[in-house]
């Protein structure tokens, strides 16, 4: 198989949730994947394998340095993925020379910024808190959605660009998130499925931040070691019911984000990037 016919990819991940990303500026080819590709892609025994599929695109909004198509390993699109923002960022500060970049996705504009060689601010916009926003299927209040499965009950509603439900819990390692994450995913109540997050208040180490040991079940990938998004949502959550303040230390499978929720309601997420490697997508598993 020639070079000509394969597409450059480059794999990386934030705290070990990774992904395939793809150049569709250089390459269109990158632009018309079908969910069937994708899938075959993100497949970790015949493809590269990935939690999340990246299409970098050129904007659309004059505004912005680069966009951002984001798909799950199952071949849905989405709206937002806070790590995979945070590794885009990287990628368009390292291609521009510039310590700061504008991310165009379907959730909106992000402001993103350096904080150090590998690590990265992302605005990720607002928390949405109206059942609507979520979105819901009827009218509930957000701060306790009245859903349970097994030990999980009564969760907290946000949207980060994408629907969260946040469960708190006394242990969130010993909840069994592969048996009860499907479940919630595709519960009635999210018209547009939703990922799922267990979380438990862990004492502080410092005035006014919180810490925060979260596990996620993200909807199309199944556990993932991180959710950028899942922490935002987690610490607004957290935040709404008075347990911690409006900014904490998320600790992840994967590692740490440093999550904010600022006096203007947008959610600032810093935190890590890695380039693992890079390599050629053989022309099969693009038709």
């Amino acid at each position: 198989m020639s070079d000509i016919a394969a597409l450059p990819f480059r794999k990386m991940h934030g705290l070990g949730n990774d992904f395939v990303v793809l150049d569709g500026r250089a390459d269109s080819r990158a632009l018309a994947l079908d969910p069937s590709r994708i899938r075959a892609i993100a497949d970790r025994r015949a493809g590269i394998g990935c939690d999340q599929l990246i299409v970098v695109a050129p904007p659309t909004d004059r505004s912005a340095d680069v966009r951002m198509l984001i798909f799950n390993a199952d071949g849905s699109e989405v709206a937002a993925c806070g790590n995979a923002t945070r590794c885009v960022a990287w990628l368009a500060m390292a291609e521009s020379g510039q310590n700061s970049v504008v991310i165009e996705t379907r959730a909106g504009l992000l402001d993103a910024e350096s904080r150090g060689p590998s690590l990265v601010a992302v605005d990720m916009g607002p928390a949405r808190l109206d059942w609507r926003e979520i979105p819901l299927a009827q009218a509930e209040d957000t701060l306790h959605l009245g859903i349970s499965a097994g030990p999980l009950a009564d969760p907290v509603a946000v949207s980060m660009g994408n629907p969260h439900a946040v469960f708190f819990v006394e242990d969130a390692d010993s909840v069994d998130l592969e048996a009860l994450g499907p479940g919630l995913e595709h519960h009635p109540i999210f018209p547009e499925r939703s990922n799922i997050e267990v979380a438990t208040i862990l004492p502080a180490t410092e005035p006014g931040r919180g810490r925060i040991r979260m596990r996620v079940w993200e909807r199309g990938a199944g556990i993932t070691p991180a959710c950028g998004t899942g922490a935002c949502a987690t610490l607004v959550a957290a935040a709404r019911r008075g347990l911690t303040p409006r900014r904490a230390e998320l600790i992840l499978d994967g590692g740490s984000l440093e999550i904010e929720w600022l006096p203007d309601d947008h959610v600032l997420m810093t935190g890590p990037v890695a380039s693992s490697f890079t390599g050629l997508l053989d022309v099969s598993l693009l038709s």
